[in-house]
């Protein structure tokens, strides 16, 4: 059976449960919700612990970072510019080839309006941001995948077109209904990332 991991935000650890369900039977799904994998520099360190447990070895990596690194501090300054932010992506790459896998990237997800929501993870930190720099986020991130070679499973394309972006009440989460539909979408990416018919 083929190994997948799933790392990322907390976006992320709210579809993992339902992305293993949805590819049960077909795939071993390797997640943890016991961390949110925040910015992309702690997703790759949550990434490494990931391989290191699954043997150092799997089939695909699908991750996605980045209302994290572009959450804005006090003084106006993103946690991680752009550069920085996809620094980070570059080395989540590079450690997903090094285990044999096969890597999907999935942009962040849209916002309806800025957000300033806690994180629903327990971490106690708010998450604030616009949707415009969601969208510069995603537009270097998709350069840099398709510069790599990477294939963008695009959520914030599937999101959008949804009326509320499938949005739960903090607006930056996603409702169960935006989770379940997220992960029909990553499932039948990966599958066809893996050449799975089924």
């Amino acid at each position: 059976m083929k190994k997948v991991v799933l790392v990322g935000d907390s976006i992320c650890a709210w579809y993992s449960q339902y992305v293993e369900k949805e590819l049960e039977g077909v795939c071993e799904v390797i997640y943890s919700n016991e961390q949110n994998g925040r910015f992309a520099a702690f997703s790759l360190h949550k990434l490494n612990r990931l391989l290191t447990e699954a043997g150092g070895k799997v089939d695909l990596v699908h991750f996605n970072n980045g209302y994290w690194d572009m959450t804005t501090h006090l003084n106006g300054e993103m946690m991680h510019p752009i550069p920085e932010y996809l620094h980070f992506l570059k080395r989540i790459i590079n450690l997903s080839r090094f285990a044999g896998a096969k890597v999907i990237f999935a942009t962040t997800t849209p916002l309806v309006d800025a957000v300033s929501a806690e994180d629903n993870m327990g971490t106690g930190v708010t998450i604030s941001a616009r949707n415009e720099t969601v969208i510069d986020y995603n537009n270097a991130a998709k350069a840099l995948m398709k510069a790599e070679g990477i294939t963008v499973n695009d959520l914030y394309e599937f999101c959008i077109k949804h009326p509320t972006c499938y949005k739960s009440e903090d607006m930056l989460h996603h409702s169960h209904e935006g989770n379940l539909a997220c992960a029909k979408l990553i499932a039948e990416a990966i599958k066809k990332e893996l050449d799975i018919n089924d």
